[in-house]
């Protein structure tokens, strides 16, 4: 007789950090916690959002679709805060069914307030990612 593992709380998540240890980290707690079935991992927003972008093109299922978005803000080339503001641009269709939560190592209350702000996020979190914050999602 074989145990049947319990449904994950989410069907996709994404974590977008440009470390690629944080991202093992949470990738590492989002698998045990069966927070979710599967799990994409970019260690760049621009990759992250052509990621999504082809979504939206390729008309692709929407279980394949993130519900929702670990990201973190401060990052080179394209910070959180920028990849935000373009995902709501170029694929409103797919950023409708996301919930963007930002994991940052950010303790700046400016920076809070500003990621709360934003349309589309759910939390404002800070490294790292812990059971207790994936029980509260």
């Amino acid at each position: 007789m074989s145990i049947k593992k319990p449904k994950a709380k989410y069907e996709t998540a994404m974590l977008i950090d440009d470390s690629e240890i944080d991202n093992f980290i949470n990738q590492k707690m989002v698998e045990g916690c069966n927070f979710a079935e599967r799990i994409y991992v970019h260690t760049s927003s621009k990759s992250a959002l052509e990621f999504l972008m082809n979504f939206e093109r390729a008309h692709l299922p929407d279980e394949l679709i993130p519900e929702i978005i670990f990201l973190d803000i401060n990052m080179p080339i394209m910070d959180g805060f920028q990849f935000a503001e373009e995902f709501q641009k170029i694929a409103p269709k797919v950023y409708g069914k996301v919930k963007i939560v930002f994991l940052t190592s950010s303790l700046n209350p400016v920076d809070q307030k500003r990621a709360m702000g934003v349309r589309g996020v759910y939390s404002f979190l800070n490294k790292p990612l812990g059971k207790d914050h994936l029980d509260k999602l």
